[in-house]
């Protein structure tokens, strides 16, 4: 990915809400783990796809922690 193309996406998942966000994350965790099986059985062809994905996910998790209110400290 672009480094425009991960800010515009970067930009889309902090205007919207939580829920669609975490929806994002179980859709980009089901590709994670279909990539994972292809590359078991040895069928994988894009091996750059494996990181492009693990490295959205990383992302979409940054999103939905900011997302969260912060922790009242003790």
């Amino acid at each position: 990915m672009k480094l425009r193309d991960i800010r515009k996406t970067m930009g889309e998942f902090r205007g919207s809400d939580a829920a669609k966000v975490a929806e994002e994350l179980a859709d980009l965790k089901k590709e994670q783990f279909n990539l994972r099986f292809q590359q078991a059985t040895g069928q994988l062809e894009k091996w750059s796809r494996m990181r492009d994905v693990r490295r959205q996910i990383a992302r979409t998790k940054t999103v939905l922690r900011e997302k969260q209110p912060p922790k009242a400290k003790v």
